[in-house]
């Protein structure tokens, strides 16, 4: 199919205040600093594309999304609204350097090109998990705070919780981490130290934990990016590694395999763009990885997009998209209904099914 001509591009940016502190190891969020891109079509549809840098994960910054997508705004009027594959091989090197931007572009390609077919992003990747469910993060911060965070997900219905360690004093996520499990003794933890801890240290801390240590089911990044001698030891220890700073591409995956430093590897859109993310999750079903879709802090749209690849695909093991029921108000609509932890992809019509919210009225097409 042809496609509908790109008339103009609309970037801007999309900042949304949260209703707590987005704590992590390298630094916090209290307003997510994100990007929304516009593509208006020929036929008076659009393609809406969300760019999320997270600086104290991959050091991209609001302004550097603004400056790489005005920089090739101008060239994506006249492209016809296929598919992520319109975005000509220029426009996507001069984005390398920002992955978030580079994802955003791509989502409203592939979020346009479906409105315009008539279908969703969810059925554009194979419809196979229409329900999926998702983790939800508890981020840093104290013992007391950590344990009512886990009381209320528990009381929610969900069964994984993601807890952010790293970046305070072992004592205090040791203490965190008690207070989860015993708010919260049927959950499935999830750690996720962002690239911060030894692996002695994150192996410490597991085993610590004595008789909630078989809560913890899987440790994201627990060691620095390239630390594969790390990500080794904690895996002799039998607890099983996500790699996420540590996998940003299909070399990144090749030599994790090579050093057989993860067991698992999460995916971004955001951090390596849409059509690479494509292909890694490829190539991690052939290298025997298993699978998890997760995100920086995105609102429903971005969130709404990746759950799509992951219904679409299925076989994920793990989903991290919760980051939507942070904000205080997004001033969007559609996509997946949510329930607790529950992600339903049937209703979407047509592309990711997000539509812009402007005085109580809805715009840019809802799905």
């Amino acid at each position: 199919m042809a496609g509908v001509r790109i008339e103009a591009v609309r970037i801007e940016p999309w900042n949304v205040e949260l209703r707590e502190p987005f704590g992590i190891a390298g630094g916090a969020q209290v307003v997510a600093r994100n990007v929304l891109v516009t593509l208006e079509l020929a036929d008076g549809g659009v393609g809406l594309g969300e760019a999320a840098p997270f600086p104290a994960v991959n050091g991209e910054t609001q302004a550097d999304a603004l400056a790489a997508l005005s920089a090739i705004s101008a060239e994506l009027v006249g492209y016809r609204a296929t598919d992520a594959s319109a975005l000509s091989e220029q426009a996507r090197a001069r984005l390398e350097a920002t992955p978030s931007a580079l994802c955003a572009v791509e989502m409203a390609l592939l979020d346009g090109a479906c409105r315009e077919r008539g279908t969703s992003l969810f059925r554009h990747f194979g419809a196979r998990a229409p329900k999926l469910f998702t983790d939800i993060t508890i981020p840093t911060g104290g013992p007391d705070a950590a344990a009512a965070a886990a009381a209320r997900a528990s009381a929610s219905g969900f069964q994984t919780l993601k807890v952010k360690v790293g970046g305070d004093a072992f004592d205090n996520d040791l203490q965190r981490l008690r207070r989860i499990a015993d708010a919260a003794p049927t959950a499935r933890l999830l750690l996720d130290a962002n690239a911060s801890l030894s692996a002695p240290h994150a192996i410490e801390l597991v085993e610590a934990l004595g008789r909630q240590r078989p809560q913890v089911v899987l440790f994201e990044q627990p060691c620095a990016r390239g630390d594969f001698d790390g990500a080794r030891r904690v895996r002799a220890a039998g607890i099983r590694v996500a790699a996420d700073e540590d996998a940003r591409s299909q070399e990144d995956l090749a030599r994790l395999h090579a050093e057989r430093a993860a067991d698992v590897i999460n995916f971004k859109p955001t951090k390596s763009g849409v059509s690479r993310v494509l292909s890694m999750i490829e190539q991690a079903r052939r290298l025997g990885f298993g699978l998890m879709l997760g995100g920086m802090v995105e609102t429903r749209l971005a969130m709404s997009f990746s759950a799509c690849i992951a219904g679409g695909l299925g076989g994920f093991e793990e989903l991290d998209l919760d980051t939507p029921l942070f904000m205080k108000d997004d001033r969007l609509e559609g996509g997946f209904e949510q329930r607790g932890p529950l992600l339903d992809l049937s209703r979407i019509a047509g592309g990711h099914g997000v539509a812009r919210r402007i005085n109580n009225h809805t715009s840019d097409q809802a799905g």
